[in-house]
């Protein structure tokens, strides 16, 4: 059995399974709310239940008040149906977005690659290729422990029937350990997505800054590889920072991108690297090398911000410095369980 849930002010309508959230549901018709940590811990995908009756599941009680509870509210990334339901969610409409249902595939291990010391390329054969915007990301399921993460496709939609995941290992964490450590060629993951807003907005044509740290890189390569295959886009710049020189990957990929392509620039910087290696580009940080780069002036561009919130904070703090604000910045930050309970900006939405 199953419910029929309508989602206000679009009219649209889903069929919803007893133990399926309003979120899977509505992402799996290719219908969009918002959301980020989906641990029903940050409050980004509270909707209005206008009629019929839900199950909150695991909300914290900080992100959905009694007080909201008794007024008819919930978040969607835990809610249940327990009836025909109708709500009502704040759904921005963007002309750059496509409308792609999520769908669950399995992957063939095709190939292992250590990118850096921390960071290596999973590269998966699906067994039915995934439609996706370039800069969304998929949630990978990790054989035996029963929890899912998620990776940002590296690769361009061009390329989806064989994908590549960026996974940097995290002290301590059981999935990236396992990724990492037992996972070999000719394994089977099973994954579902596309998921994420975070996506050039192409029709606004301007020119285009990408800001990557560490395995953020993933989002803009494949955002970047994409625009180049279409030919002839708007200025492009990578600002992509790293510790050493043995952790900036792909580097001479780009490198060789930028010699190709007159409207790409590629803007490498390292912040430890040690003096007297060699190292003859930009030292520092991605703010600091992109504001040196610019001359301190972004007025006139699309930013789109991937990698670790204190670089995503500075290098907003930088932006706005130099004259561009949120309208034209994009960030894209995943949250775990214990990243959702800590304040974010109130300048930003997730996206």
């Amino acid at each position: 059995m199953s419910y029929r849930l309508t989602i206000e002010p679009i009219g649209a309508s889903v069929e919803v399974a007893p133990d399926q959230t309003v979120l899977d549901a509505c992402l799996r018709a290719g219908i969009w709310l918002p959301h980020a940590c989906c641990h029903g811990l940050c409050a980004t995908c509270k909707v209005q239940v206008l009629d019929g009756e839900v199950e909150h599941g695991e909300a914290s009680p900080f992100a959905l008040m009694d007080f909201e509870r008794d007024e008819g509210k919930t978040l969607a990334c835990c809610a249940t149906l327990q009836a025909d339901a109708v709500i009502e969610a704040d759904i921005d409409e963007d002309p750059d977005a496509e409308l792609i249902p999520v769908r669950d595939h399995v992957g063939t291990v095709t190939r292992i690659e250590a990118l850096t010391p921390t960071i290596k390329g999973l590269f998966l054969r699906l067994d039915t290729p995934i439609r996706f915007q370039a800069g969304q990301y998929v949630n990978l399921e990790i054989p035996g422990l029963g929890i899912r993460r998620a990776f940002s496709l590296a690769s361009p939609p061009s390329q989806g029937g064989e994908i590549e995941l960026n996974v940097r290992i995290v002290p301590g964490g059981a999935g990236t350990g396992y990724l990492h450590e037992a996972l070999k060629v000719g394994d089977a993951l099973k994954l579902s997505g596309p998921y994420g807003r975070f996506f050039v907005r192409r029709s606004a044509r301007l020119p285009m800054l990408f800001m990557a740290g560490g395995s953020g890189l993933s989002s803009p390569r494949s955002m970047i590889l994409d625009l180049l295959e279409q030919g002839s886009p708007p200025a492009i710049t990578l600002v992509y920072g790293q510790r050493h020189r043995s952790e900036l990957y792909y580097h001479e990929d780009f490198e060789a991108l930028a010699e190709r392509h007159p409207y790409f620039s590629y803007v490498p910087v390292l912040s430890h690297e040690p003096e007297g290696s060699g190292w003859g580009g930009a030292r520092g940080f991605v703010h600091e090398a992109a504001k040196a780069h610019f001359g301190n002036d972004f007025r006139g561009h699309k930013a789109y911000l991937c990698g670790p919130p204190a670089m995503i904070d500075a290098c907003i703090s930088t932006l706005m410095q130099g004259r561009l604000f949120e309208r034209d910045i994009y960030t894209e930050k995943f949250l775990s369980a214990a990243d959702a309970q800590r304040v974010r900006s109130p300048l930003f939405k997730a996206i």
